[in-house]
């Protein structure tokens, strides 16, 4: 593997968990705030638009990295160069 794609795959990585690491905080100050502010009320979760299309952008991500990676385009190349190297046999 190319140094440098090394490299951008671990500074991707890095942001991810970051901004993983940002949900689980915000989500849980949000969770906090509102079972003390509503605990008494209804038990509806406010914040739950803010917090879903964070989730939804991650998971976005997540899939991004994690199964759509170079590895995969990487492979199929290779198959293709090889496959334009061997004779074509009628």
């Amino acid at each position: 593997m190319d140094y440098n794609i090394a490299q951008k795959k671990v500074k991707d990585l890095k942001s991810f968990y970051k901004n993983c690491m940002c949900f689980a905080i915000v989500a849980s100050i949000i969770l906090i705030r509102n079972f003390v502010k509503y605990a008494e009320t209804d038990h509806s979760f406010r914040g739950s638009i803010v917090l879903a299309v964070w989730g939804i952008i991650l998971t976005i991500k997540a899939i991004k990295l994690f199964f759509l990676n170079a590895d995969w385009e990487n492979k199929i190349l290779q198959e293709e160069l090889n496959k334009e190297k061997r004779p074509i046999n009628f």
